[in-house]
Protein backbone atom coordinates (compact mmCIF):
# COMPACT_ATOMS: atom_id res chain seq x y z
CA UNK A 1 0.00 0.00 0.00
CA UNK A 2 1.14 3.53 -0.79
CA UNK A 3 0.19 6.35 1.58
CA UNK A 4 0.62 9.96 0.53
CA UNK A 5 0.41 13.23 2.44
CA UNK A 6 -1.16 15.66 0.03
CA UNK A 7 -1.88 19.34 -0.40
CA UNK A 8 -3.27 20.80 -3.62
CA UNK A 9 -2.19 20.96 -7.25
CA UNK A 10 1.35 19.54 -6.99
CA UNK A 11 0.11 16.61 -4.91
CA UNK A 12 -2.78 15.96 -7.28
CA UNK A 13 -0.41 15.81 -10.26
CA UNK A 14 1.93 13.36 -8.54
CA UNK A 15 -0.99 11.19 -7.45
CA UNK A 16 -2.30 11.17 -11.02
CA UNK A 17 0.98 9.59 -12.07
CA UNK A 18 1.09 7.25 -9.10
CA UNK A 19 -2.29 5.66 -9.83
CA UNK A 20 -1.06 4.85 -13.33
CA UNK A 21 1.81 2.70 -12.12
CA UNK A 22 0.16 0.96 -9.14
CA UNK A 23 -3.46 -0.18 -8.68
CA UNK A 24 -5.63 2.69 -7.51
CA UNK A 25 -6.99 0.59 -4.67
CA UNK A 26 -3.47 0.45 -3.18
CA UNK A 27 -3.22 4.26 -2.87
CA UNK A 28 -4.40 6.23 0.14
CA UNK A 29 -4.01 10.01 0.21
CA UNK A 30 -4.27 11.88 3.51
CA UNK A 31 -5.28 15.37 2.47
CA UNK A 32 -4.80 18.77 4.10
CA UNK A 33 -7.98 20.43 5.36
CA UNK A 34 -6.35 23.50 6.88
CA UNK A 35 -7.38 25.44 3.75
CA UNK A 36 -11.07 24.65 4.28
CA UNK A 37 -13.48 27.51 4.64
CA UNK A 38 -17.18 28.32 4.91
CA UNK A 39 -18.48 30.77 2.33
CA UNK A 40 -22.09 31.53 1.37
CA UNK A 41 -23.01 29.00 4.05
CA UNK A 42 -21.16 26.24 2.17
CA UNK A 43 -18.29 24.12 3.47
CA UNK A 44 -15.50 24.25 0.88
CA UNK A 45 -12.53 21.84 0.96
CA UNK A 46 -10.18 23.04 -1.80
CA UNK A 47 -7.42 20.44 -1.45
CA UNK A 48 -9.79 17.48 -1.14
CA UNK A 49 -11.65 18.69 -4.22
CA UNK A 50 -8.50 19.34 -6.27
CA UNK A 51 -7.24 15.81 -5.62
CA UNK A 52 -10.69 14.31 -6.22
CA UNK A 53 -11.28 16.11 -9.51
CA UNK A 54 -7.77 15.35 -10.77
CA UNK A 55 -7.93 11.63 -10.03
CA UNK A 56 -11.39 11.48 -11.58
CA UNK A 57 -10.09 13.14 -14.76
CA UNK A 58 -12.54 16.01 -14.27
CA UNK A 59 -10.10 18.79 -13.39
CA UNK A 60 -9.23 21.95 -15.28
CA UNK A 61 -5.54 21.40 -16.02
CA UNK A 62 -4.97 24.95 -17.23
CA UNK A 63 -6.16 26.59 -14.01
CA UNK A 64 -4.91 23.78 -11.81
CA UNK A 65 -8.11 23.81 -9.75
CA UNK A 66 -11.80 23.37 -10.35
CA UNK A 67 -13.62 21.42 -13.03
CA UNK A 68 -13.04 21.30 -16.78
CA UNK A 69 -15.71 22.98 -18.90
CA UNK A 70 -16.89 25.05 -15.95
CA UNK A 71 -19.42 27.87 -16.26
CA UNK A 72 -19.87 30.84 -13.92
CA UNK A 73 -23.54 31.82 -14.09
CA UNK A 74 -24.06 31.74 -10.33
CA UNK A 75 -20.99 33.90 -9.63
CA UNK A 76 -22.03 36.42 -12.28
CA UNK A 77 -25.49 36.65 -10.75
CA UNK A 78 -23.97 37.03 -7.29
CA UNK A 79 -21.79 39.89 -8.51
CA UNK A 80 -24.86 41.68 -9.89
CA UNK A 81 -26.46 41.39 -6.47
CA UNK A 82 -23.37 42.86 -4.82
CA UNK A 83 -22.41 39.64 -3.06
CA UNK A 84 -18.88 38.45 -2.34
CA UNK A 85 -17.44 36.79 -5.42
CA UNK A 86 -13.67 36.98 -4.81
CA UNK A 87 -13.62 33.22 -4.17
CA UNK A 88 -14.81 31.80 -7.48
CA UNK A 89 -17.14 28.81 -7.32
CA UNK A 90 -18.13 27.37 -10.67
CA UNK A 91 -21.65 26.16 -11.39
CA UNK A 92 -20.67 22.48 -11.52
CA UNK A 93 -18.32 22.82 -8.56
CA UNK A 94 -21.20 24.20 -6.46
CA UNK A 95 -22.86 20.79 -6.51
CA UNK A 96 -19.95 19.31 -4.54
CA UNK A 97 -20.16 22.01 -1.88
CA UNK A 98 -23.95 21.80 -1.65
CA UNK A 99 -23.80 18.04 -1.17
CA UNK A 100 -20.98 18.21 1.39
CA UNK A 101 -22.67 20.95 3.40
CA UNK A 102 -25.98 19.08 3.54
CA UNK A 103 -24.35 15.81 4.61
CA UNK A 104 -22.33 17.55 7.31
CA UNK A 105 -25.54 19.19 8.53
CA UNK A 106 -27.09 15.71 8.65
CA UNK A 107 -24.34 14.73 11.09
CA UNK A 108 -22.02 12.78 8.79
CA UNK A 109 -18.30 13.26 9.50
CA UNK A 110 -16.12 14.77 6.78
CA UNK A 111 -14.34 11.45 6.19
CA UNK A 112 -17.65 9.74 5.40
CA UNK A 113 -18.77 12.57 3.13
CA UNK A 114 -15.43 12.42 1.33
CA UNK A 115 -15.86 8.67 0.81
CA UNK A 116 -19.30 9.28 -0.68
CA UNK A 117 -18.06 11.98 -3.06
CA UNK A 118 -15.03 10.03 -4.24
CA UNK A 119 -17.12 6.90 -4.75
CA UNK A 120 -19.64 8.86 -6.80
CA UNK A 121 -16.99 10.10 -9.22
CA UNK A 122 -15.12 6.78 -9.23
CA UNK A 123 -11.54 7.74 -8.38
CA UNK A 124 -10.65 4.26 -7.10
CA UNK A 125 -8.03 5.49 -4.62
CA UNK A 126 -8.92 6.24 -1.00
CA UNK A 127 -8.93 9.89 0.11
CA UNK A 128 -8.95 10.74 3.79
CA UNK A 129 -9.21 14.21 5.29
CA UNK A 130 -6.46 14.66 7.85
CA UNK A 131 -9.14 15.14 10.53
CA UNK A 132 -12.90 15.18 10.86
CA UNK A 133 -12.43 18.05 13.31
CA UNK A 134 -12.01 21.59 11.97
CA UNK A 135 -8.40 22.76 11.71
CA UNK A 136 -7.86 26.17 10.12
CA UNK A 137 -4.63 27.71 8.87
CA UNK A 138 -4.25 31.27 10.17
CA UNK A 139 -1.53 33.71 9.10
CA UNK A 140 -0.37 36.80 10.95
CA UNK A 141 0.78 39.48 8.53
CA UNK A 142 3.91 41.53 9.05
CA UNK A 143 1.95 44.76 8.65
CA UNK A 144 -1.50 43.65 9.66
CA UNK A 145 -3.79 41.31 11.54
CA UNK A 146 -4.15 37.55 11.63
CA UNK A 147 -6.22 36.38 8.67
CA UNK A 148 -7.71 33.14 7.39
CA UNK A 149 -5.86 31.16 4.74
CA UNK A 150 -8.23 31.88 1.86
CA UNK A 151 -8.19 35.59 2.70
CA UNK A 152 -4.40 35.42 2.29
CA UNK A 153 -4.21 33.04 -0.64
CA UNK A 154 -7.13 34.05 -2.85
CA UNK A 155 -8.46 37.45 -1.82
CA UNK A 156 -5.01 39.00 -1.27
CA UNK A 157 -3.33 36.77 -3.88
CA UNK A 158 -0.63 35.84 -1.31
CA UNK A 159 0.98 39.22 -1.99
CA UNK A 160 1.41 40.23 1.67
CA UNK A 161 4.34 39.36 3.94
CA UNK A 162 3.67 36.84 6.71
CA UNK A 163 5.14 36.96 10.23
CA UNK A 164 3.80 33.67 11.57
CA UNK A 165 1.49 30.76 10.80
CA UNK A 166 -0.62 28.68 13.15
CA UNK A 167 -3.11 25.86 12.75
CA UNK A 168 -6.13 26.67 14.87
CA UNK A 169 -7.72 23.58 16.37
CA UNK A 170 -4.79 21.27 15.65
CA UNK A 171 -3.89 20.80 19.31
CA UNK A 172 -7.32 19.36 20.15
CA UNK A 173 -8.24 17.57 16.93
CA UNK A 174 -7.93 13.86 16.21
CA UNK A 175 -6.67 12.21 13.04
CA UNK A 176 -9.57 11.04 10.90
CA UNK A 177 -10.44 7.33 11.03
CA UNK A 178 -7.97 5.34 8.97
CA UNK A 179 -5.23 7.98 8.83
CA UNK A 180 -2.85 6.56 11.44
CA UNK A 181 -3.48 3.01 10.20
CA UNK A 182 -2.58 4.09 6.65
CA UNK A 183 0.68 5.58 7.90
CA UNK A 184 1.48 2.47 9.93
CA UNK A 185 0.69 0.08 7.07
CA UNK A 186 2.08 1.95 4.07
CA UNK A 187 4.93 0.19 2.27
CA UNK A 188 5.94 3.63 1.02
CA UNK A 189 4.85 6.95 2.52
CA UNK A 190 5.10 9.89 0.16
CA UNK A 191 5.17 13.54 1.18
CA UNK A 192 3.94 15.09 -2.04
CA UNK A 193 5.48 18.23 -3.58
CA UNK A 194 3.13 20.52 -1.69
CA UNK A 195 3.80 23.75 0.19
CA UNK A 196 5.71 22.58 3.29
CA UNK A 197 4.39 25.43 5.42
CA UNK A 198 0.66 25.60 4.71
CA UNK A 199 -0.10 22.28 2.96
CA UNK A 200 2.08 19.74 4.77
CA UNK A 201 2.44 21.82 7.95
CA UNK A 202 -1.21 21.34 8.99
CA UNK A 203 -0.94 17.59 8.43
CA UNK A 204 2.12 17.35 10.66
CA UNK A 205 0.32 19.39 13.32
CA UNK A 206 -2.44 16.78 13.71
CA UNK A 207 -1.62 14.74 16.83
CA UNK A 208 -0.12 11.38 15.94
CA UNK A 209 0.81 12.04 12.32
CA UNK A 210 4.36 13.34 12.82
CA UNK A 211 5.03 10.59 15.38
CA UNK A 212 3.81 7.96 12.91
CA UNK A 213 6.15 9.33 10.26
CA UNK A 214 9.13 9.32 12.65
CA UNK A 215 8.49 5.66 13.39
CA UNK A 216 8.45 4.85 9.66
CA UNK A 217 11.08 7.41 8.63
CA UNK A 218 13.12 5.04 6.46
CA UNK A 219 10.03 4.48 4.30
CA UNK A 220 9.08 8.14 4.00
CA UNK A 221 10.04 9.87 0.74
CA UNK A 222 9.43 13.60 0.32
CA UNK A 223 9.47 15.41 -3.01
CA UNK A 224 10.73 18.98 -2.89
CA UNK A 225 8.24 21.61 -4.13
CA UNK A 226 11.16 24.04 -4.50
CA UNK A 227 13.15 23.92 -7.73
CA UNK A 228 16.18 26.17 -8.28
CA UNK A 229 15.19 28.32 -5.30
CA UNK A 230 11.60 28.94 -6.36
CA UNK A 231 8.17 27.39 -5.97
CA UNK A 232 6.68 26.12 -9.20
CA UNK A 233 3.27 27.33 -8.06
CA UNK A 234 2.11 29.39 -5.10
CA UNK A 235 3.97 31.17 -2.30
CA UNK A 236 6.01 28.35 -0.73
CA UNK A 237 9.36 30.03 -1.42
CA UNK A 238 8.25 33.40 -0.05
CA UNK A 239 6.60 31.87 3.01
CA UNK A 240 9.70 29.86 3.83
CA UNK A 241 11.90 32.96 3.55
CA UNK A 242 9.50 35.07 5.61
CA UNK A 243 9.52 32.43 8.35
CA UNK A 244 13.31 32.24 8.42
CA UNK A 245 13.85 29.08 6.36
CA UNK A 246 16.04 29.17 3.26
CA UNK A 247 13.78 28.81 0.18
CA UNK A 248 15.93 26.03 -1.26
CA UNK A 249 15.93 22.24 -1.26
CA UNK A 250 18.21 22.50 1.79
CA UNK A 251 15.49 24.47 3.58
CA UNK A 252 12.96 21.80 2.60
CA UNK A 253 15.32 19.15 3.95
CA UNK A 254 15.59 21.00 7.25
CA UNK A 255 11.80 21.05 7.55
CA UNK A 256 11.42 17.33 6.80
CA UNK A 257 14.59 15.86 8.34
CA UNK A 258 12.83 14.39 11.38
CA UNK A 259 10.01 12.71 9.46
CA UNK A 260 11.47 11.70 6.07
CA UNK A 261 14.40 9.45 5.25
CA UNK A 262 14.69 10.50 1.60
CA UNK A 263 14.25 13.75 -0.30
CA UNK A 264 13.84 13.84 -4.07
CA UNK A 265 15.16 17.06 -5.59
CA UNK A 266 15.19 18.33 -9.15
CA UNK A 267 18.16 18.09 -11.53
CA UNK A 268 18.43 21.88 -11.28
CA UNK A 269 19.46 21.50 -7.63
CA UNK A 270 21.98 18.68 -8.08
CA UNK A 271 24.78 20.83 -6.64
CA UNK A 272 22.94 20.90 -3.29
CA UNK A 273 22.58 17.13 -2.92
CA UNK A 274 25.53 16.84 -0.52
CA UNK A 275 24.07 19.62 1.66
CA UNK A 276 20.78 17.72 1.83
CA UNK A 277 22.56 14.49 2.79
CA UNK A 278 24.52 16.36 5.48
CA UNK A 279 21.16 16.83 7.22
CA UNK A 280 20.69 13.08 7.47
CA UNK A 281 18.45 12.43 4.47
CA UNK A 282 19.23 10.27 1.49
CA UNK A 283 19.04 12.56 -1.55
CA UNK A 284 17.85 11.52 -4.99
CA UNK A 285 18.34 13.85 -7.96
CA UNK A 286 15.78 13.44 -10.74
CA UNK A 287 13.43 15.47 -12.95
CA UNK A 288 10.60 16.63 -10.67
CA UNK A 289 8.73 19.16 -12.84
CA UNK A 290 5.48 17.54 -13.97
CA UNK A 291 4.48 19.10 -17.27
CA UNK A 292 2.64 15.96 -18.39
CA UNK A 293 1.13 12.78 -17.03
CA UNK A 294 4.18 10.92 -18.33
CA UNK A 295 6.38 13.20 -16.19
CA UNK A 296 4.23 12.37 -13.17
CA UNK A 297 4.54 8.65 -13.88
CA UNK A 298 8.33 8.89 -14.09
CA UNK A 299 8.53 10.86 -10.86
CA UNK A 300 6.21 8.38 -9.13
CA UNK A 301 8.47 5.52 -10.22
CA UNK A 302 11.48 7.38 -8.83
CA UNK A 303 9.69 7.87 -5.50
CA UNK A 304 8.72 4.22 -5.16
CA UNK A 305 12.16 3.00 -6.20
CA UNK A 306 13.71 5.26 -3.54
CA UNK A 307 12.38 3.03 -0.77
CA UNK A 308 12.81 -0.32 -2.47
CA UNK A 309 16.42 0.58 -3.26
CA UNK A 310 17.42 1.86 0.18
CA UNK A 311 15.47 -0.13 2.74
CA UNK A 312 16.41 -3.68 3.55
Amino acid sequence: MITALAGGVGAARLLRGLVRIVPRTEVTAVVNTGDDTVLHGLTICPDLDTVTYTLAGMNDDERGWGLAGETWTAMEALERLGGESWFRLGDKDLATHLYRTQRLADGAPLSEVTREITAAVGIGARLLPMSDDPVRTRLTLVDGPEIAFQEYFVRRQHSVAVASVRFAGADTCRAAPGVLDALADGDVIVICPSNPVVSIGPLLAVPGIADALRQRRSRVVAVSPIVAGAALKGPADRLMAELGVAPTVVGVAQMYAEVAGTLVIDDADAALADDVEALGLHCIVAPTVMKSVADAERLSTTVLDAVSGHVA
